[in-house]
């Protein structure tokens, strides 16, 4: 699947693309890995690219408050559907690019980014090593003394282990190059019958994927998961 096929899904099938990411991690492992990286309770989050808020869910309840944003008012706004189901209030949504967010310095505990900051790196046409550094610089100067930043990314779906996309290892490579620590979790997708995890799967990853789940007749599909931190 190509960018101007995700840029079509996050802009109007955002509705159906919560469906898909509402079954991924049903083990529970993004917020134990999260809470292993550094203590959650009391911390100002800032969440660039919350999309439909699925990492905004699970922070709320045990930070103090969580600021997401996202290029999308569609993912935003079924963002606000989700999260307005929960009890926490201590969360705010607005819409913002990554390269210009409306934040003063020493604003923010701790960042969080999810699936989102990659797109910086695979949608350039030309050189993108060097713009998004300056991302990375503006990032950090929205951090007080002591934050941390944590990116999660795929790892490959489809898989029990690690088996990174070709096309993001630059992406990774430079991530390391930029001083972050890395480990990796599984993320699985459960869904509630095998049609809806083929029919979801072949939405979002495509007909070869599609393929294969249909052919398992599995509800489970593996998902390694990223993770870098500094």
């Amino acid at each position: 699947m190509d960018s101007k096929d995700y840029e079509e899904i996050y802009t109007n099938e955002a509705q159906r693309y919560q469906q898909l990411v509402a079954r991924e991690d049903y083990q529970g492992n993004i917020l134990q890995a999260l809470e292993e990286i550094g203590d959650l309770d009391g911390r100002v989050v800032v969440e660039p690219g919350a999309g439909t808020g699925r990492l905004t869910k699970l922070l709320a309840p045990r930070v103090s408050a969580v600021y997401g944003f996202d290029i999308s008012p569609a993912m935003l706004g079924e963002a606000d559907n989700v999260l307005r189901g929960g009890p926490e209030r201590n969360w705010a949504l607005a819409v913002a690019d990554h390269r210009n967010l409306p934040l003063p310095a020493y604003s923010a505990d701790l960042i969080v980014s999810g699936w989102s900051l990659c797109y910086l790196a695979l949608d350039q046409p030309g050189p993108w090593r060097e713009p998004l550094r300056a991302v990375f610089g503006r990032l950090e100067e929205i951090l007080r003394p002591g934050g941390r930043m944590i990116i999660l990314e795929t790892m490959g779906t489809g898989f029990t282990t690690p088996h990174p996309p070709d096309f993001m290892l630059d992406y990774y490579a430079f991530l390391e190059e930029l001083g972050f620590s890395s480990t990796w979790i599984r993320t699985d997708y459960r869904f509630d019958s095998p049609e809806e995890a083929q029919t979801l799967s072949r939405f979002f990853f495509g007909e070869e994927l599609g393929d294969q789940v249909a052919e398992s007749g599995s509800t489970i599909l593996p998902e390694c998961t990223g993770i870098w931190w500094k």
